[in-house]
């Protein structure tokens, strides 16, 4: 049996799936709360009853756990970010064993001041690009060694942006990634590098 085979039986491996309208409708919702929230400011009673309001939302929700390899979110390819709230709402326009490349834009939740993408996104961004360029790329399960971005000019937001990650070299367990995001003028706003490193069998 192969190292990849045995991580396959110890640890069960997330794959992709493709939600239904009605997550997608729920997940649209979700990103309207994240954008409505961080421009919001409304008079105490508003926030208290709103917080009751998602307590119930929450509370709905939590008696339907599952885990990760269950459930859709996260793991959604027809939906931009596959669904997950975290991830910025991109998706990928292009494919290959050898590149991935994406397109998408960033809202008022990701704002780190002035209209103006958080520095701290943008790296969150190439991290989640980087993870689909693995499978793309037929890679076993991977983590992140390290990631190095160059800030080019300021992110803003609501307007269409592309990023493409392509694979620089192969060593072994080591895949060595770039990835550069662009606007629609070509302009390249930031870089990135990575180093994606296969999973052993014991590792998580």
């Amino acid at each position: 049996m192969t190292d990849t085979e045995e991580h396959i039986q110890e640890f069960a491996r997330v794959q992709p799936t493709v939600a239904g309208p009605e997550l997608a409708r729920f997940m649209t919702a979700m990103r309207r709360l994240q954008d409505t929230v961080v421009a919001a400011d409304p008079e105490a009673s508003v926030w208290d009853d709103t917080a009751a309001l998602l307590e119930d939302v929450c509370a709905r929700l939590e008696g339907h756990s599952a885990p990760a390899w269950v459930s859709p979110v996260g793991r959604a390819q027809n939906l931009p970010g596959h669904g997950h709230p975290m991830a910025p709402p991109w998706t990928v326009a292009e494919s290959s064993p050898d590149a991935v490349t994406m397109r998408g834009h960033f809202t008022r939740y990701h704002v780190g001041g002035n209209n103006a993408v958080h520095g701290g996104v943008i790296p969150l961004f190439y991290d989640f690009h980087f993870g689909l360029l693995v499978s793309a790329a037929g890679r076993p399960d991977s983590r992140t060694a390290y990631l190095h971005v160059d800030y080019r000019q300021v992110t803003p937001i609501d307007v269409p942006l592309t990023a493409r990650a392509w694979i620089d070299s192969v060593d072994g367990r080591k895949l060595y990634v770039r990835a550069a995001m662009s606007d629609v003028d070509g302009n390249v706003l930031s870089e990135a590098n990575g180093l994606m490193i296969k999973l052993l069998p014991h590792q998580p």
